[in-house]
């Protein structure tokens, strides 16, 4: 039998194939389509410290090789979360990562304290958020920023910490040697990248929030490189995202540099997808002798 098994941050997944964070809500909107005790976790969609509305509709567009989305991290926030979630999935024999969102440093560290003694693996921490206190950009866009949000979640989180980088930054390197530096156990990339669409018929924006976040195959090439430059940069272990929708891009991702891999926009149109990458990986293993999936962890240099 080949050993699928990797280890992030100290937490062992039985393989290296996870949900991205928006994509399969909290786990119980695909149950009936996915053995969630086959994932190597689960990532929950985004839990802020109180219930978020939303972008106004339209919010969602289709693209050429992927979509765009401003749904604006809709979520009922952590109060329900607690309640309804954790519950759902602790039933499951699979990893709980819990995605944290807020507006400010303290919101962030508000949610990461609510967590510290519920049933869950690790918290990631969406830094693409706009910073309410830095008149809007986004937490992951400055260094100085992102260490410091780093340092702060870090003082109150009793579970490894992921911070998720944004790829809209001149040098995705300087952002993870920055959220290392500030402490964190590991880090998942890319976000969405930021896009727009035109209707040229009513000369108007698709989407009410005008931008949206670019996701699917089309971003996948880049998610590659920013994955791989990162892995040149850190020590701590990544989780790749960005377009994955076959066995072989997530093994891309993995020879890139990544420990894990996390599938997103890939879902919506194939609920099935994230098992079929798992025996991909197995098949792969099988067919080219690979013992241990770790052997090909930053296979290519």
């Amino acid at each position: 039998m080949k050993n699928t098994k990797v280890n992030l941050a100290g937490i062992t997944l039985k393989n290296p194939v996870m949900t991205a964070s928006g994509t399969f809500g909290s786990g119980a909107e695909y149950a009936e389509f996915v053995d969630l005790n086959k994932l190597g976790a689960v990532v929950t969609k985004g839990v802020a410290s109180v219930p978020w509305e939303g972008n106004p509709t339209p919010r969602i567009a289709e693209t050429y090789g992927g979509m765009l989305n401003a749904v604006g991290l809709q979520n009922p926030g952590i109060d329900l979360f607690v309640e309804r979630d954790i519950p759902f999935l602790t039933k499951y024999d699979t990893r709980i990562i819990v995605n944290v969102c807020g507006r400010t440093t303290e919101d962030y560290c508000e949610v990461v304290r609510r967590l510290a003694d519920q049933p869950v693996d690790m918290l990631e921490i969406n830094i693409s958020c706009p910073n309410v206190e830095e008149g809007g950009l986004a937490f992951g866009q400055n260094p100085k920023t992102v260490e410091n949000i780093t340092r702060e979640v870090k003082r109150y989180a009793k579970q490894p910490v992921i911070m998720k980088l944004s790829p809209n930054v001149t040098d995705i390197a300087e952002m993870a040697r920055a959220a290392e530096a500030g402490g964190a156990d590991a880090l998942s990339l890319i976000n969405t990248i930021t896009g727009m669409k035109i209707d040229v018929y009513r000369r108007a924006f698709v989407l009410a929030n005008k931008t949206g976040g670019l996701s699917g195959p089309a971003i996948h090439p880049i998610a590659v490189r920013m994955v791989y430059q990162t892995a040149q940069a850190v020590k701590i272990p990544i989780i790749g995202m960005g377009g994955i929708a076959t066995a072989e891009d997530a093994l891309e991702m993995i020879l890139a540099g990544a420990t894990a891999i996390s599938v997103g926009t890939a879902n919506f149109h194939n609920p099935e997808v994230t098992m079929e990458i798992v025996k991909g990986i197995q098949d792969y293993m099988e067919q080219y002798g690979v013992k241990d999936i770790t052997e090909l962890i930053g296979g290519v240099r």
